[in-house]
């Protein structure tokens, strides 16, 4: 992602060691995050929804309207993240638009992966039914 080097030299960021949650669904939030080293995986209800590597960003709704976590994020290595809390978002949108073109990007193509699921489960759902 092209942000990724707003961050990875950051020298204020937080650790989490393999098998730790980042956050869990319903935890309140106020900052996303950026993962600048190792590798997470984000779930939701139990279901493994995304892999992320350096440069992935987590967290992203909550920054912007407030709402508990809809998501897991758990280490799959050690992992390092940079926070972003709402003022330093509100900042990089006002003077990085490229930044907030790459939030909507990364929300739109998260968005579209939950649609290919939908459809995937209702086409399952449909052959199940017709083999009945």
């Amino acid at each position: 992602m092209l942000f990724f080097d707003l961050f990875r030299h950051d020298p204020e960021f937080i650790e989490i060691q393999q098998g730790g949650a980042l956050f869990n669904e319903g935890d309140q939030g106020q900052q996303m995050y950026v993962l600048i080293e190792g590798r997470a995986h984000i779930s939701i209800k139990g279901v493994h929804f995304e892999e992320c590597r350096a440069g992935t960003f987590v967290g992203e709704m909550a920054v912007i309207d407030g709402s508990p976590r809809y998501a897991t994020v758990s280490a799959i290595t050690n992992c390092k993240f940079v926070v972003i809390d709402a003022k330093r978002f509100h900042y990089l949108v006002d003077e990085s638009p490229g930044f907030a073109i790459d939030v909507m990007r990364v929300m739109a193509q998260r968005l579209k992966n939950c649609d290919l699921r939908i459809i995937e489960q209702a086409h399952l759902g449909l052959g199940v039914q017709a083999a009945h």
